[in-house]
């Protein structure tokens, strides 16, 4: 049962810095739910009608027996990289996956949360691969021309680890000075991650890593059937960590962040959102972050407490350490469904140190040292910086959306011969 006079707040929208203006905003259009056109199970649909496709002028499938969900995101690369049926298969896939995914952007950028937004950042699996930085920038491309003049961007981090590292910027205050490290959780509808984040003794958000993370597919998992065993597992992977931490001498704050799909109540129970999830977790009845607590021992001799908040939100919060050059930015989080979430920058950290220092310096004007930066996360430099996963941040503009995605002639000839079919 959620409890009522818990100090925890969860699922919170007023931060110091920033403000969440909107979150699992749930578009409907005559078919459903508008986000299921861009996520990962559409772009697959999209794929199996252009194998079949084809197969139909062919006579042959030119991704083999497989199913499209079976194949690794890394083998489709290759095969988009090469030259062939396969590789024009996949183009063909891309670019209507493209069109699908630009048509929901339009659709966000026109709700009234989302006014204003001046960039959208892209997360979940489909930024992992080529082929969804492709698709990425054929919607630049694709907005470009509609003149909607928005800046598209992939994630910073990789996505396992976006939805772990934004919850440093969650973290109240006096945990943020005492501690460096905290465990995190990140719930999708097939997979789960459990990991601890640490920042670097300068506190440099940029810096943030996951030290050491487990990733469970609990959708594949045959012994999964039930919302309980999720919860068991999660608690028992939380539980290995806090062994980790201890046997290394990480000092872990007794404050665990768990992201999830849906609407997070102040309470902590959960109001809709989680049908890619077993069991009913938006039953009034359950409390996620209490049936954890149960299961979990005290961290560094305290009670140890849950947060929880929705899975877009934290993804979207790893890249406010970028964001110098906007006020307002939106996330959408593409995997089993479609997350998002919208964000207005009220203070930046940067500002507050920039006063700080000019107070230091009336004080101290002959002082060579600088006050060190504040107890909490310092903003990074507007600067690009490489990302989470070792590879640069790849910036979407008009003008990189412009260059030449690889030839798509025998698509084309396919095509045009089922028009005149």
């Amino acid at each position: 049962m959620p409890d009522p006079d818990s100090p925890l707040l969860h699922g919170a929208l007023e931060f110091p810095t920033f403000t969440i203006e909107s979150y699992s905003v749930a578009l409907r259009d005559d078919k459903g739910f508008v986000g299921d056109n861009a996520s990962r199970p559409a772009f697959l649909g999209i794929l199996d009608a252009w194998r079949v496709l084809f197969e139909i002028l062919h006579g042959k499938d030119p991704l083999g027996d497989k199913a499209s969900e079976d194949i690794p995101k890394k083998k489709l690369d290759e095969l988009m990289a090469r030259e062939g049926a396969a590789a024009a298969a996949i183009h063909g896939a891309l670019e209507d996956y493209a069109e699908q995914l630009a048509r929901v952007i339009r659709r966000f950028l026109s709700q009234k949360s989302w006014k204003g937004v001046q960039r959208v950042i892209i997360g979940g699996g489909l930024k992992q691969s080529d082929i969804g930085a492709l698709a990425v920038e054929a919607v630049a491309k694709r907005l470009f021309r509609d003149d909607v003049h928005v800046q598209l961007r992939l994630l910073h981090h990789h996505a396992d680890e976006g939805g772990l590292i934004g919850w440093l910027h969650l973290m109240p205050e006096e945990l943020a000075e005492r501690y460096r490290a905290m465990l995190a959780v990140d719930i999708g509808g097939t997979n789960i991650r459990c990991g601890i984040v640490r920042l670097p003794k300068n506190r440099d958000p940029r810096k943030a890593k996951v030290v050491i993370s487990e990733k469970w597919s609990h959708a594949r998992d045959e012994n999964t059937t039930r919302k309980e065993h999720v919860i068991q597992g999660i608690a028992d992977m939380l539980i290995k960590h806090i062994e980790y931490a201890r046997k290394r001498g990480i000092e872990l704050a007794p404050w665990i962040g768990v992201a999830c799909p849906g609407r997070i109540r102040q309470d902590g129970s959960i109001s809709r959102g989680t049908q890619n999830l077993p069991g009913d977790w938006a039953h009034r009845n359950f409390h996620l972050p209490a049936a954890l607590c149960k299961r979990l021992p005290p961290i560094d001799g305290q009670e140890t407490q849950v947060v929880l908040h929705n899975d877009a939100v934290v993804q979207g919060l790893s890249e406010l350490p970028y964001l110098d050059d906007v006020r307002r930015w939106g996330v959408l989080t593409v995997g089993t469904g479609l997350g998002n979430a919208c964000y207005t920058v009220r203070r930046r950290r940067s500002d507050d140190k920039a006063v700080e220092d000019r107070a230091e310096t009336s004080k101290e004007p002959n002082t060579a040292k600088r006050k060190s930066p504040g107890p909490a996360l310092r903003t990074a430099p507007a600067k690009e910086a490489a990302s989470g996963d070792g590879r640069k941040a790849t910036k979407v503009t008009a003008k990189t959306a412009a260059r030449k995605v690889p030839a798509r002639k025998t698509v084309a000839r396919v095509a045009g011969k089922a028009r005149r079919g």
